[in-house]
């Protein structure tokens, strides 16, 4: 799922630049279909949200045998030390290239200058700084979506621990999950703060951990219980990325909440039927769910360099698919070369030296092996 999601953001960027549905493929593929695979990038990023909680707090529950128990400095030291290398290495990367006066990364839009979209960025604030001022170049864009994630995880282990009790904790979860579509509509007419504020993407988030929760209280379902909540979760997901225009006249933003709900019902179901093998011949999804981190943060510097040598030769829009070839494995190495030989290392020394400190416990069960 994380594949897909990551898959469908990265031919959402070059889409939007290098429509599929006025390519050569508009003549044997259905254009909704073409649409669909251009135009779900913002659908995908709540996807992300909703498997975010559920992995996060999944592995938080494993660890630690309860929410209530949550070692406070250890959980933090997790996500910094996931976090930060990338995304400090981003923003000089994109400063230098700003200081350069490089195209497609001089932050000129009237209100903004780059000390305060470094702030933005390390603050954790972009998604506000860009409703206010505007957006940002798309790589600095994309930050929108971590300052929600980790604004969210700086307040969930303080909150965990102060409710104590489960009864407390999943109330207030459920909530925040409903209330994405009401949070989105009352930001009408402010179509940046509308799209990241940071209430509607903490529902996504929340919809993930209330999924950990229930796998974790009920950890097995029968067959034919967690085959209904696949195929439920399958419909869901498909329905609102093939045809949400049709959605739309009905629900609304209540679209939105079918994506999450579906979502969980995905992840749940698989959690529940771990016996069965993996589906053949999807291993390169498999990895680029993996790398989705790595991919979602440099995948710009692909788009960018892709679309400069479309529009260098010409921009033949009917030839514009072809251009798909080399973007999709080149963000795919640069995020496997991102992941090799920065984050990976990198997090590795940050978690020796600040687990170190912290005091070690006997986690209830194994660690999961997946990586967030």
């Amino acid at each position: 799922m994380r594949g897909l999601a990551i898959l469908l953001v990265v031919l959402h960027h070059i889409g939007l630049r290098i429509p599929l549905k006025k390519s050569l493929l508009a003549d044997v593929l259905p254009t909704r279909l073409l649409s669909a695979l251009n135009y779900n990038g913002y659908e995908a990023v709540f996807v992300f949200f909703v498997i975010s909680g559920f992995l996060i707090a999944s592995h938080a529950l494993r660890r630690d045998g309860a929410l209530a128990q949550i070692d406070l400095r250890a959980f933090y030291a997790r996500r910094f030390s996931r976090i930060a290398p990338c995304l400090v290495l981003l923003v000089v990367v994109l400063s230098v290239l700003h200081l350069l006066g490089v195209d497609d990364y001089v932050i000129k839009r009237e209100g903004q200058s780059l000390p305060r979209a470094i702030v933005a960025a390390l603050g954790f604030h972009l998604n506000w700084y860009e409703g206010v001022t505007g957006y940002l170049p798309g790589n600095w864009d994309v930050l929108w979506s971590l300052s929600i994630e980790e604004v969210f995880y700086i307040g969930f282990p303080l909150v965990c621990l102060l409710t104590r009790r489960a009864w407390l904790l999943v109330p207030m979860l459920a909530v925040l999950a409903l209330s994405l579509p009401f949070t989105r509509a009352v930001l009408e007419g402010n179509e940046i703060w509308q799209e990241k504020a940071y209430l509607p993407g903490m529902a996504a988030i929340a919809t993930g951990v209330l999924g950990a929760l229930l796998t974790t209280r009920w950890p097995a379902a029968s067959a034919g219980v967690s085959r209904a909540v696949l195929w439920v979760g399958a419909v869901g997901l498909l329905a609102v990325l093939l045809a949400e225009r049709w959605l739309w006249p009905l629900l609304h933003d209540g679209s939105m909440l079918v994506l999450t709900t579906s979502s969980l019902c995905l992840v749940v179901a698989c959690q529940w039927r771990q016996d069965l093998p993996a589906l053949q011949g999807l291993g390169w999804l498999r990895r680029w769910g993996q790398l989705s981190y790595e991919i979602y943060l440099t995948h710009m510097f692909v788009v960018f360099a892709v679309v400069r040598a479309y529009k260098a030769m010409g921009s033949d829009q009917a030839l514009g698919f072809l251009w798909y070839l080399p973007a999709l494995p080149l963000c795919w190495l640069l995020g496997a070369m991102v992941e090799r030989f920065i984050s990976t290392p990198t997090e590795r020394r940050l978690r020796t030296r600040l687990l170190s400190r912290s005091v070690v416990r006997q986690p209830a069960v194994q660690p999961a092996t997946a990586m967030d």
